[in-house]
């Protein structure tokens, strides 16, 4: 559940991390203009850490990033998205001519 604000406290994030703790979510990402204060950071570290069975490992809770970096590509950290589909098989078909339109067989 992202959140996004411009002016921003150690409050809003003390509110993410209520709000992930009620809703019982894995995890809480929040997005800021302005890099984070000491308190802020403080707020979710103390969030703990969400633990990813499959991937035998733990991510922050409660992570905090500003547009900036989103930008220059340093993300959250997030638990790799294993496939949404499984990719069919390929299919060969026997060599041979193709039909004309219209040809049958």
């Amino acid at each position: 559940m992202p959140y996004i604000v411009g002016l921003m406290s150690s409050l809003q994030v003390r509110d993410l991390v209520g709000v992930v703790e009620r809703e019982q979510a894995a995890m809480g990402l929040f997005i800021s203009l302005e890099p984070p204060t000491r308190d802020m950071r403080q707020e979710a570290a103390g969030a703990g850490f969400f633990h990813s069975d499959l991937w035998a490992r733990e991510f922050p809770k409660v992570q905090l990033r500003t547009v900036g970096e989103m930008l220059s590509g340093n993300g959250f950290e997030l638990p790799p998205r294993p496939a949404d589909y499984q990719p069919a098989q390929r299919v060969r078909r026997p060599q041979g001519r193709q039909a004309r339109l219209g040809e049958t067989g």
